[in-house]
């Protein structure tokens, strides 16, 4: 295993917070023997990686990169507090008519807002198409208050692997300070995003993108921030069908 890698900083949070191999696979949804050999082989899949990331309440761009290690939270009781954005696979738009389930809430699914995980898009009018039905026990998980919760489209590649082009976000418009590490939707001068945000001292703001290669991070100074109005904090994402 490589020193500086995903498997050698994986398993490096897994001994600060105790957690066992087979019990991190019966998190993740793989086997005891699934896990052994990430370690062993010094590979792991990009779904892993998340599922991982997620579980152990980790920054999922230090997990992949190395470049920063946030939100590592105590190990209690045998459970990890739940992560920033979370994976909850797909989902299907609902229309008036259906009826809602006890536990379940509908948030507005706005059609012609798509946030740019590229270039950037243009804001256009907010005119809400069909409803997404999220269960109020993983909206309170993720402490959002659906009065706060909409969805939106992402379109571009900067976020890949993780946020593919055409995956839909859930975003929480009440949680607006930036807190490190985490993804938020940003109106940017007037084009919206999806981005890792970081702050820097002065007041200044560091913009990441999971895809490095193609997007290099950008660096604003206190000044240049200023253009930046957050929109609200990544809580979900799913790929629609």
């Amino acid at each position: 295993m490589k020193e500086n890698s995903t498997t050698a900083r994986l398993k490096k949070v897994m001994l600060e917070k105790g957690v066992k191999n087979a019990h991190l696979a019966k998190a993740v949804g793989v086997t005891p023997q699934a896990v052994g050999a990430w370690f062993k082989k010094n590979s792991i899949g990009q779904q892993s990686i998340v599922d991982c990331a997620n579980y152990l309440n980790i920054s999922l761009d230090w997990l992949m990169n190395g470049e920063r290690k946030d939100n590592v939270v105590e190990f209690e009781s045998n459970k990890v507090r739940e992560s920033g954005a979370e994976y909850m696979g797909t989902i299907e738009p609902w229309d008036s008519t259906t009826p809602l389930n006890e536990d379940d809430v509908e948030v507005p699914f706005y059609m012609e807002v798509e946030l740019s995980a590229g270039a950037g898009l243009e804001v256009q009018l907010e005119t809400a198409g069909p409803k997404l039905r999220f269960s109020r026990s993983t909206l309170k998980r993720q402490g959002v208050d659906v009065a706060n919760a909409a969805c939106v489209r992402v379109t571009g590649n900067s976020m890949e692997p993780v946020i593919p082009d055409g995956a839909a976000v859930g975003i929480d418009t009440s949680r607006t300070t930036v807190k490190d590490g985490d993804m938020y939707a940003i109106d940017w001068a007037g084009a919206l995003f999806v981005k890792i945000l970081t702050r820097r001292p002065g007041g200044g703001l560091r913009i990441k993108s999971f895809n490095h290669e193609e997007y290099p991070e950008e660096i604003l100074d206190e000044e240049e921030a200023k253009n930046i109005r957050v929109i609200g904090r990544v809580f979900w994402y799913s790929v629609l069908l």
